[in-house]
This record gives structure tokens, C-alpha cells and sequence, in this order.
């Protein structure tokens, strides 16, 4: 598959066993699933899949996450979940799934928070907002290294940076409440200097977080410039 080809949207409607072949712990409340598909199909980055749970007496509670891996990762995808003390779905895979462990999975889905190779492209996350946006970045960086992309990413202090490994040069971090030690860079909430200080004047901008988070970045998006047409945004909920 072309990395940038765009994918039809044929997604299986019905649900399908995966296989948990991998846990990583990226912060204390967030980790990273690796699942292997049966009926796997290449997804198109920022597309997410339903995921469902049901309990000895029949109840079932179902949550939609991102995908976090790259189309290119074929036979897997990687789901990277935060955990929510108030959560049906999340509580159990930090705390009851282990390697080997079997979970009903639908998707990919979405059409519209998808990246289909549009160039240059600013990515705004906050918290686990940056998951979608993590797609994007690591396909880009496995087809088109030298296409413009740049995360901008908002997380309250350092222990809460997901694929702090990762982020390398193509990220700038700012720090909302509590900034390590020594640390020389952007913090406070996002604003207009960090997003200006990208370079670019981006053909489409992500944004992806809270209801709040995406609010006040796309507010900042248009005061900056960008035309409204040009940003594309996806809210976390607080279910779990």
C-alpha cells in the first residue's frame, strides 16, 4: 500500500476477536495495546475503533479509541487508552487484560478527522488528545519524512507526556501546571507565539483533547490566521 493513497472506507461492521500481543506503559495512567486482528484492514491515520466489554450477567459497555499506530503496521493496531477512575471500559484493561487476553474490537471508523497526505500540517494536542495525532506523525515519518508536519503538545507536567520516546524534533511540549527541572521551553497553556513559532502557515490543522483544549486552540487557530475550513477537530468525552 502507497502510504498516502487514500483507503476506502470500508470498514467491517461486525465485531471481531483481537488479541492483546503487547503492553506498554507510556505515563502512570496511560498505556498502549498492541492487537492482533483477524479481519485486519489498513486504516487511515486518526481513525479510531470501537472496543467492547460484556460481563457474566450480559451487560456490555462500549468505548470508542483512536488508533495510534501506523496503516502500515500490517495485521495490528495499537490502541493507547487512559484510564478514567469513573471509567466501564478503561479500569479493565489497566487493571484485569494481560498478554494473550481476548477483546471484541469493530472499525476502523471515521471519515472526517483523517490525515490523507494534505501537506503542511500543524497537529495540536492536549493530553491523550495527542493519540490520533501520533498516527499521523508516525506514518508521515515512515512515507514522506520531509513532508511539513509539527505536534504541538499541551500536557500538564512531565510524567504525563505519552511516547515521551518519540517525539523527537517534530514535537514542541509545553508544560500547562508543572515544567521539569531546568526546562528552557514553552510553558503555560497553549497561545499564539508557540503555535507562530511553528514556521508554517499549515494547508490543515488537527486538533484533538478536551472540549475545553479544542475550544481555546482552534479560538487561537483563526486569531492566527488559519481559515476555519482548514481545521479539523476531534473531542475527548469523559466517559471511559
Amino acid at each position: 500500500m502507497d502510504g498516502l493513497t487514500p483507503v476506502a472506507q470500508r470498514a467491517p461492521g461486525r465485531w471481531q476477536i483481537a488479541t492483546v500481543t503487547s503492553i506498554e506503559r507510556e505515563t502512570p495512567r496511560a498505556k498502549s495495546f498492541r492487537l492482533a486482528l483477524p479481519m485486519w484492514m489498513p486504516h487511515l491515520p486518526g481513525q479510531h475503533y470501537d472496543v467492547r466489554l460484556t460481563a457474566p450477567d450480559g451487560y456490555r459497555a462500549q468505548r470508542s479509541y483512536s488508533v495510534a499506530s501506523s496503516p502500515l503496521d500490517e495485521g495490528e493496531i495499537e490502541l493507547t487508552i487512559d484510564r478514567l477512575a469513573d471509567g466501564e471500559v478503561s479500569p479493565y484493561f489497566h487493571d484485569v487484560v494481560v498478554v494473550g487476553d481476548r477483546v471484541e474490537v469493530r472499525g476502523p471508523f471515521a471519515s472526517y478527522f483523517v490525515w490523507r497526505g494534505e501537506e503542511p500540517v500543524l497537529l495540536v494536542g492536549g493530553g491523550s488528545g495527542v493519540v490520533p495525532l501520533m498516527a499521523m506523525l508516525r506514518h508521515r515519518r515512515r512515507t514522506m519524512p520531509e513532508l511539513p508536519m509539527r505536534l504541538v503538545y499541551s500536557v500538564h507536567s512531565a510524567a504525563d507526556v505519552i511516547y515521551a520516546g518519540e517525539l523527537e524534533a517534530d514535537a514542541a511540549i509545553t508544560f500547562s501546571r508543572e515544567a521539569p527541572p531546568g526546562w528552557t521551553g514553552h510553558a503555560g497553556r497553549i497561545d499564539g507565539p508557540l503555535l507562530v513559532a511553528t514556521g508554517f502557515e499549515p494547508a490543515t490543522a488537527f486538533v484533538c483533547g478536551s472540549n475545553g483544549f479544542v475550544e481555546a486552540a482552534t479560538g487561537l487557530l483563526l486569531e492566527n490566521g488559519v481559515e476555519p475550513d482548514r481545521i479539523r477537530t476531534e473531542r475527548f468525552g469523559p466517559t471511559g
